[in-house]
């Protein structure tokens, strides 16, 4: 979800709230307590150097269990964002703790927000030496696959 993106969902809910993937709701007194642009330069394991931005929020949970973020005052806090920092339209990115700091990407199910799990992958999988997949068939169609070899081909 882009920062555009949340932008129009606000305006049209009552509460804001988040869910994990897994089904367990962010408390409801939660906190957006950062919102920035995170750039990441790096360069993967295939030599390519990348750059990312993202926006991110930070969700955290205080003892003051009576708030309530509502969606005018995450808006308010956004375009402040904007203004302040010179945020454009990004991917938003969510860091919320449970047991250790998580990141998430966030999605929107008509009535409140996910926190999507992200995985690691390799960017250059062509150049890491990760094997292709290789193409599964049935002991059944075995014999039905006509595998054929070449004198000198090194097949046989």
């Amino acid at each position: 979800m882009t920062l555009e993106q949340i932008k129009k969902i606000l305006p049209g809910l009552s509460n804001v709230e988040f869910q994990l993937e897994n089904g367990t709701f962010v408390p409801e007194h939660f906190h957006v307590t950062e919102i920035g642009k995170v750039s990441k330069h790096f360069i993967d394991c295939g030599g390519t150097v990348r750059n990312e931005e993202k926006v991110n929020f930070q969700l955290w949970n205080a003892d003051d269990t009576e708030h309530r973020l509502k969606p005018g005052k995450l808006l308010n806090i956004i375009k402040l964002s904007e203004e302040k920092l010179g945020i454009e339209d990004l991917e938003i990115e969510v860091e919320y703790q449970e047991t250790t700091i998580g990141k998430y990407d966030l999605d929107f199910n008509g009535k409140h927000f996910i926190l999507k799990n992200k995985a690691t992958a390799c960017l250059a999988q062509d150049a890491c030496g990760i094997p292709t997949e290789k193409e599964k068939i049935s002991l059944q169609d075995l014999g039905k696959k006509v595998i054929s070899c070449s004198p000198n081909s090194g097949c046989c």
